[in-house]
């Protein structure tokens, strides 16, 4: 018995030092007040002035250029709001564009661009085609396609020809354009003057 009464102390005293271990984390745990996690709101959290941002292919090649005076981003849905932006594709191999409006929403890290108010897109000439000017109250830009859009009333220049209608599609990678719903369309050097009701498509 008295061999064995060292082991049992032994014992003892370990079980008890557990015991004090588990109570005082527990103590710890109870006493330290946690944070709950941080709530995301639609509130600024950064801004810049007279900002430029660019946005590369794998590659490392810039493809798109946001600059503008003054923006904002927001981090609940990580968007930035401009203000006087230009937005400029140069997409390789696609004739440069230039997005211009009072306002601009930038979403989802650049893939989409909401211009607002007094909405301006110019696509450079090219050898196979004249310049194109699209006006709008709104137009939606998708760098990554190369693409823009709106659903509202449009006008649309290409060299001396005019469209116009509500609702318009652009795709620089083929270079066709899609005005419907309504459309006016005069066409330079010829007396031809169409309403269609169906769309309108040119290159």
């Amino acid at each position: 018995m008295k061999e064995r009464l060292p082991a049992l102390i032994a014992l003892l005293l370990l079980i008890a030092l557990v015991a004090c271990t588990w109570w005082a984390a527990d103590y710890a745990q109870r006493a330290i007040p946690v944070d709950p996690p941080r709530r995301l709101t639609h509130e600024m959290d950064s801004w810049a002035r007279d900002f430029v941002m660019l946005r590369t292919n794998p590659e490392g090649k810039p493809i798109n250029r946001m600059e503008g005076k003054y923006a904002e981003h927001f981090p609940d849905d990580d968007s930035y709001h401009v203000t006087a932006p230009r937005a400029v594709g140069q997409q390789e191999a696609n004739p440069i564009t230039v997005g211009t409006a009072n306002t601009a929403v930038m979403e989802k890290g650049g893939e989409r661009i909401v211009m607002n108010g007094q909405a301006h897109l110019h696509r450079q000439q090219d050898a196979q085609n004249d310049a194109l000017d699209v006006r709008s109250e709104q137009l939606i830009i998708l760098p990554d396609e190369d693409v823009i859009y709106t659903d509202l009333p449009a006008v649309v220049l290409k060299g001396n020809s005019r469209m116009s209608g509500t609702g318009m599609h652009y795709n620089n990678k083929t270079r066709q354009l899609q005005v419907s719903a309504s459309t006016d369309v005069e066409i330079s050097g010829s007396e031809t003057r169409g309403r269609t009701r169906n769309g309108a498509n040119q290159n």
